[in-house]
């Protein structure tokens, strides 16, 4: 089978799996009481008051005398969401509204508010504006994964049961130990205390705290360079930058390659922080693999014909020892897409776990919950054809499956 033909394939066959998500998101999306869908759908709390309200809001009585008259935000509402159609008409008008972007609005009675994200602004618009920080945040992770756990890996697993291997198997076993919260704040407080500690610089306005924490900067860490007491007219109120909305990007298409710089110092500690856990895993992923790739018969007669063992390890075991690793690695990358809720939190970084951790919060914003689980959805179906892609082209024989 050739390789075009095996990618359409696979992204045919993942095309249910994605209609299936969506559709049981639809199921628990009909659960939720009326008033709050209208409220996220629209941005707007008018509708809590259910489909009746006083008749002296509106200046009138009921004709019958009731206090109570109808709500007409509420049933415009129902109208305009075709609530009021059967159950296939809404799964059918859900699908339309997903695969068009029409994903509701922020809800005005949310505590959003506190990561200054008001009600009103439609799901896209705000998830495009905190996806990219996260995207950052994961391609540099990814990059340190890369850094610490291949080479450390095939090292141990060449060197098996000696001093080395030892030392990665304590390196890794840390990992896993080590909690995210325990980690990141060490991590934090050892990098201030290590640049100056708590001491006023850049003229008694700023700490060494406002050089690490924060992306986009607190108000005073703009007083340091390379900011120099000036907010840049590309960074929005609401932290998003312009026009690509990746930090890095957008300040080396404005000319200012220190700002690029400071955003991915400010991105190294969180980026350390959910590395070195990940890296934890997938190092003994890559030590198993390459030990078992080292025991194959091919391995074996390379070296028997006299092959240097550098050139084994390299150029014949490493290729199929990465291919094991692959699927974990692109899993990984698209479970980081998910965002870091408690790794943003600590660092201050405006990313999608940050707001998806203050929309299940009470009062719910089920607009951004509902969005960010379609993103995830979407990230993680993607990563999959991608991984099976790679895969596919680093061995032949998956092809024929």
């Amino acid at each position: 089978m050739k390789l075009w033909t095996y990618i359409i394939r696979r992204i045919l066959l993942l095309i249910p799996v994605l209609v299936g998500v969506m559709t049981i998101t639809f199921v628990l999306v009909s659960a939720i009481p009326t008033e709050q869908r209208l409220s996220s759908q629209f941005g707007i709390s008018k509708f809590g008051n259910g489909p009746y309200v006083l008749c002296s809001r509106f200046g009138f009585t009921s004709p019958n005398g009731s206090r109570f008259c109808p709500n007409p935000w509420y049933w415009n509402g129902i109208r305009e969401l075709g609530l009021n159609q059967p159950l296939p008409v809404q799964w059918a008008r859900y699908m339309y509204n997903l695969f068009t972007g029409q994903w509701g609005y922020t809800s005005a009675h949310s505590l959003l508010y506190e990561i200054a994200i008001p009600g009103g602004i439609p799901v896209l618009t705000v998830l495009s504006w905190y996806l990219p920080y996260t995207l950052e945040l994961a391609a540099l992770s990814l990059v340190m994964i890369w850094l610490m756990s291949f080479p450390i890996g095939n090292r141990a697993a060449v060197r098996r049961n000696r001093p080395f291997d030892q030392s990665a198997r304590l390196l890794s076993f840390s990992g896993f130990a080590l909690p995210t919260y325990l980690l990141g704040g060490g991590t934090l407080l050892l990098a201030v205390l290590a640049t100056g500690g708590f001491t006023h610089i850049c003229g008694g306005t700023a700490t060494p705290w406002d050089l690490w924490y924060g992306l986009p900067p607190d108000p005073s860490g703009y007083a340091c360079p390379p900011y120099n007491g000036v907010q840049p007219s590309w960074i929005g109120i609401y932290g998003q930058t312009n026009p690509t909305h990746f930090p890095t990007i957008d300040a080396l298409i404005h000319g200012q390659p220190l700002i690029a710089l400071d955003t991915i110092r400010r991105l190294l500690l969180p980026a350390f922080t959910v590395a070195f856990g990940s890296a934890a895993g997938i190092l003994r992923f890559v030590r198993n693999s390459m030990l078992e790739v080292l025991s194959l018969d091919y391995i074996k007669h390379a070296r028997a014909i006299g092959v240097a063992e550098q050139q084994v390890i390299r150029r014949h075991a490493g290729r199929n020892a990465f291919n094991v690793t692959l699927t974990v690695l692109g899993l990984t990358f698209a479970f980081f897409l998910a965002g870091f809720p408690v790794t943003e939190d600590i660092f201050g970084l405006r990313g999608i776990g940050l707001l998806f951790t203050y929309s299940v919060r009470p009062p719910f914003d089920f607009g951004v919950i509902f969005g960010t689980t379609i993103v995830f959805t979407i990230i993680v179906v993607a990563a999959n054809i991608i991984v099976d892609i790679l895969y596919a082209y680093l061995d032949p024989r998956v092809r024929l499956g």
